[in-house]
């Protein structure tokens, strides 16, 4: 069985810091010398207000709404402290969103273990659950993506065999995890068994959970494609991928301080290869990412004036349900 031990929290390795650092500064230097910082923030000047409130509300809103998922995902553990996931959720985000090299992750296992007595590490492995939320619903909306581009009703059939395919995963998982007890020559039944414990207990569950997430990336997308829109007037479904890419950065293994760098790239990779000239997506996705570094700050500030209330051990170190 995985040890579920106590862990301190590591926000990255020098190392990370450094190549952080490093693609900061070559974002700041490729602004300058592509497009010039004053006229790329030109544009700011006549966004209008309404859709600048619209963006931020929306997107509080779906952080609001991550916040309802973790609820969800341990309903045991969390009853009566929503106040405290609220605080916790937002300062993951936040911290997810400021880190290098994806070291905010380790925010999530340690608020969770810090706030509610949770294991660290059975925290972590729920936390993959939730990104393979995120990653399948970012996908049914990159189909989404692809019928605005070109409507046809198999874009609709691929979308119903993509979402049929979460409940398989989730079963195949659940059910082989259930198989035996692991010996110690089976490490991989052993690591099935212990994703299995950890995941959603039942299919209600990873149902309600699908909604909030896809609720959450419905909203957020749509408030950054408000902004993306403005800097980049290009087709909708061109907005949409842009946003997508941008989003999808932070799967990259390379991401540098607040994103930089990896969160322009990605953008720019989505764009380009459907007719958006380079330095354009690149303009827009700096100042996508301008808004995005300015909504994480504001309401991960606010976050801290949650108070997180007294530390629960309903956990107590142990996965949440059992197989």
């Amino acid at each position: 069985m995985i040890s579920n031990h106590s862990q301190g929290l590591r926000l990255g390795r020098p190392r990370d810091w450094f190549v952080g650092s490093a693609l900061l500064a070559l974002v700041v230097v490729l602004v300058e010398a592509v497009v010039g910082w004053s006229a790329l923030l030109a544009p700011w000047v006549t966004l209008p207000r309404w859709v600048l409130v619209t963006a931020f509300g929306l997107t509080a809103l779906s952080y609001l709404l991550r916040a309802l998922r973790v609820r969800v995902y341990f309903t045991d553990e969390l009853r009566g402290r929503f106040a405290a996931v609220v605080r916790l959720s937002f300062l993951h985000n936040t911290a997810n969103n400021l880190l290098p090299m994806r070291a905010g992750e380790m925010v999530f296992p340690w608020l969770m273990r810090r706030y509610f007595g949770h294991g660290f590490v059975a925290a972590g492995a729920s936390l993959v659950w939730i990104r393979l939320l995120d990653l399948h619903v970012l996908g049914l909306i990159g189909l989404l993506v692809l019928w605005l581009q070109a409507p046809n009703p198999a874009w609709g059939l691929a979308a119903l065999g993509w979402v049929g395919l979460l409940p398989v995963l989730w079963w195949t998982v659940r059910w082989s995890g259930c198989k035996g007890e692991p010996g110690r020559a089976h490490w991989l039944r052993g690591l099935l068994r212990f994703f299995a414990e950890t995941a959603p207990p039942d299919l209600l569950r990873l149902l309600w959970l699908y909604l909030w997430t896809t609720l959450s990336w419905s909203l957020k997308l749509v408030a950054f494609a408000l902004i993306l829109a403005h800097f980049l007037p290009i087709e909708p479904w061109q907005v949409l991928l842009g946003v997508m890419g941008a989003e999808l950065s932070s799967v990259l293994p390379f991401h540098g301080i607040a994103g930089s760098g990896s969160y322009e790239f990605a953008t720019v990779a989505a764009l380009v290869p459907f007719g958006v000239r380079p330095a354009d997506a690149f303009s827009g996705a700096v100042n996508l990412h301008l808004f995005l570094l300015g909504a994480t700050l504001l309401l991960g500030g606010g976050a801290l004036l949650i108070p997180a209330g007294k530390r629960t051990d309903l956990a107590k170190g142990q996965p949440r349900n059992k197989s």
